[in-house]
Order: C-alpha cells, then structure tokens, then sequence
C-alpha cells in the first residue's frame, strides 16, 4: 500500500509504503529510504514496533542526527578529515562529524527524497546522486529494494553504477528494540567477528585488526550486549556473493529474535548511547552491515572503490522470529 506521509517545506511529498507477509508489517518511507516501522509477534503471539521511529514527517525533519532508520550512503560510516585520494586526486567533503566526513555528509540519502515504485513482494527505491553531490565524484545510480520474503524476513539489496571512480558504502541505519520499548542493552548478541577495527579518539581506525579474545568485543557466543559500543567488527567470513548469517540479537524477555545476514565484510555495532532526545541511551541496537570506516584512507581494508562499468551490489537480510 502507498500512501501521502507528509510534505517537505518545500513541497515535496514523501510517501510511505507498507509491506505485510507472514504476520510482519514493515513501513518504510520515500525520504531518506526510512524503515519507519517494522511489527512482528513475540513468543506469545503478541505484536510490537521493533525499530525506532516517528509517528510523523516532523519527528524526522527535527531529529536528523540519529539517522533513524534510514538508508545511510554515498559513505556509511566516517572518512577520517572529511579527505581522502582516489586516482591521484584527494577529494574534500563536508567535515560534519568533528574533523571527519560521516554518513554522506550534510545531505547525505539519509535526507533525500527518491523514487518509489511496487517490486513484488516490496518496494523499489530510485535516485540519481550527481557528480560534486557532497564532493563525491561521479553521478551515482542508486537502488534499494526492500523486499518481505516468505519467512517474513525483511532483504535490502543495494546496486549503484557510476559515470566515474569513486567511493560507495551503503546500509540500513535502523535501531532495533525487540521488547518493542525500554532499554535494549539486555538484549543477548551474537555475532560471528573474530576481529574489529580499534579507533582514536576521534573514531577512526588506527588500521590494525585486534583479536577479540578475552576483550569485551568478543560476541562469538551470545551474551548480554550492554552498552559502550560504536566500533565495526570484522566478519569472519568476508566479503561474500550471497548473504551469509553473521549476527543473531536475542530479548529473552519478549522472545523475539533477529538475525543477520548479509554480503559485506563488516558490521557497525552501535549502542546508541548518544541517542539523543526524544529517545533515552540504550533505546535502541544498531547493525549496520558495510566496509570498513575510513577504507577510502586505508588501501589494506577491502576497497570501496566503485568504477565505470561494474556494478556495485550489496545485500542485508533481517530475519524475524520468537522463541
């Protein structure tokens, strides 16, 4: 179903449309390519809003620091003095996070308005990012098609094209709750990285690639999540053609549960410790499956380089249940 959401102040109207398969409803938005809602049951067969969100346009326009459930590019994740050098040209972007570039800059997707057509069981998002857009090089061609597969598992699958070399890291921003509200630092994670990427002070990776054993970064079995959490681990198994499961996150309370599957190398465990109001510390859990921050900066992290005439593909699988 699509709907009018709202209007930007502007004029431009933003639509919203809702998936439902397998007793799970997902609502997702034309601005920013927002997953507004996700419903699934618990253990009992009662259901709840497991993602962050707003009941309007407004709570969007007002908050947009948290990215709250959006489609994050043209660069996920931050890109060290907002710099970095492709083909022996260093490109500048926007310096919005500190001395770094994070999240495709002041307008990145996150705030822009794209194209939305029926896909099946989804949704398919369109837009053309162009050359300088936030001092990328290159016109990128972006889609997002978020799909509700039989199980009711909820697939993004990202492809982009460009006209010229430059960068691309793309992923859901979505902060997951499966008590539906309170406090998710109970919630028990399991995530298959035997490694992460330390950061300075400035959340940057130093480069190295630390052995989680004996740290609190070690998730390789399921345990509490807590909080302190803003740092990227290094999946096990790699860069892949086809999504493979790589994190489980559990509410033993309600019994919902949430796994992860994905193509990337990389998944971003974020806290949300500086959520920031209208939301609490801890009110959410962020996943956000991608490249390595600062790649563009670090030849020896998998390359996020993308050029005329390949395909930049990417996929993410959440996958619901309760037990």
């Amino acid at each position: 179903m699509n709907e009018l959401f709202g209007t930007l102040p502007d004029g431009t109207p933003v639509h919203r449309w809702t998936l439902e398969r397998a007793g799970v409803r997902v609502r997702i938005l034309s601005y920013g390519g927002i997953v507004q809602s996700a419903e699934v049951p618990d253990r009992d067969g009662r259901t709840a809003n497991v993602v962050l969100g707003f009941a309007d346009l407004d709570g969007y326009l007002a908050h947009p620091e948290p990215y709250v459930g959006a489609l994050v590019g043209r660069y996920a994740n931050r890109i060290a003095g907002g710099r970095f050098p492709l083909d022996g040209r260093t490109y500048a972007l926007a310096q919005n996070n500190g001395p770094n570039a994070l999240h495709g800059g002041e307008r990145g997707f996150d705030k822009r308005v794209w194209d939305m057509t029926g896909a099946g069981h989804g949704v398919r998002l369109t837009r053309v990012s162009p050359h300088g857009e936030e001092g990328f090089p290159g016109t990128l061609e972006v889609s997002a098609t978020y799909t509700l597969d039989e199980t009711g598992a909820l697939r993004i699958a990202y492809e982009a094209v460009t006209d010229a070399p430059t960068v691309v890291n793309l992923t859901h921003h979505g902060y997951f709750n499966l008590g539906g509200s309170g406090n998710a630092g109970g919630h028990e994670l399991r995530l298959a990285a035997s490694r992460y990427t330390p950061v300075d002070a400035d959340l940057i990776p130093t480069g190295a690639l630390e052995d989680v054993t004996g740290s609190r970064f070690d998730f390789r079995e399921a345990r509490k999540v807590g909080s302190g959490y803003d740092h990227n681990f290094v999946l096990d198994k790699g860069l892949t053609q086809v999504p493979v499961e790589v994190a489980e996150l559990y509410d033993p309370a309600s019994g919902r549960a949430l796994t992860v599957a994905t193509t990337e190398p990389g998944l971003q465990l974020y806290t949300a410790d500086h959520l920031g109001e209208p939301f609490a510390p801890g009110d959410g859990i962020a996943l956000e499956t991608q490249h390595f921050p600062d790649s563009p900066n670090r030849p020896e992290f998998p390359s996020t380089v993308l050029r005329p005439g390949t395909v930049f593909r990417s996929e993410t699988v959440y996958g619901f249940s309760a037990r």
